[in-house]
């Protein structure tokens, strides 16, 4: 599927995108595997207004894998969400044969995709995956694109009626029973927007609560 403006950005065509398309389609809801496509054509346009040169096959990779973690195959998890999508892209990847470069290279930009202030320092497949996942969940740079990029994304892989709530429920269904994995990042406002009994936790109480305070 390809996205229309000046130079028409494509999903790659090659057996390593196919193969990751339909994983992800067999693991995740519609509404992961919709965003994630939309995250990819939302980078690879922000890396080509930009002028940045990264390997579409890779940024691919790393935006439908960054989400994974969301997903019930790790109900089990206590690794932060992103660790578990990183690592995941990292044993595919290897499994086809994949270098290790690159292979690190798409687990910093799923690992890294919800810390701000550092992704956009480092290279161009990790700071667009992060820039494409902002757009998507937050219209972060909304105005940076014209409607007609806009509405061909969309166009091609519609957001859900209700995206803004169906997203956080993702979110928070995919962290409730890892609730400290949520410390340091911005993931434990799902948890407090959607249980009124969740506690965070505060740096500042543990400093002053350590065995240095106390010895």
């Amino acid at each position: 599927m390809a996205i229309n403006d000046s130079d028409a950005i494509n999903i790659p065509d090659s057996q390593l995108a196919r193969d990751v398309t339909q994983l992800i389609r067999d693991t995740e809801s519609q509404l992961l595997f919709s965003h994630s496509t939309r995250v990819y054509f939302w980078g690879a346009l922000i890396g080509r207004q930009k002028g940045l040169i990264f390997d579409p096959e890779l940024l691919y990779a790393a935006s439908m894998f960054h989400d994974i973690g969301l997903t019930s195959t790790y109900q089990q998890s206590q690794l932060r969400f992103e660790v578990d999508g990183a690592n995941a892209a990292r044993d595919f990847l290897r499994s086809r044969g994949i270098g290790e470069r690159d292979v690190e290279k798409v687990w910093n930009a799923i690992a890294l995709h919800t810390t701000p202030g550092i992704p956009e320092h480092m290279q161009a497949e990790i700071a667009l995956v992060q820039a494409g996942a902002g757009m998507d969940v937050a219209g972060r740079g909304f105005e940076q694109f014209s409607d007609g990029q806009r509405q061909s994304v969309i166009a091609a892989y519609p957001r859900e009626a209700d995206f803004a709530h169906q997203m956080i429920d993702a979110f928070y269904h995919g962290m409730k029973h890892r609730p400290a994995s949520t410390f340091g990042t911005f993931n434990d406002d799902f948890l407090a927007f959607k249980d009124p009994t969740f506690e965070r936790t505060n740096l500042c109480s543990i400093i002053l609560c350590s065995h240095w305070e106390h010895s």
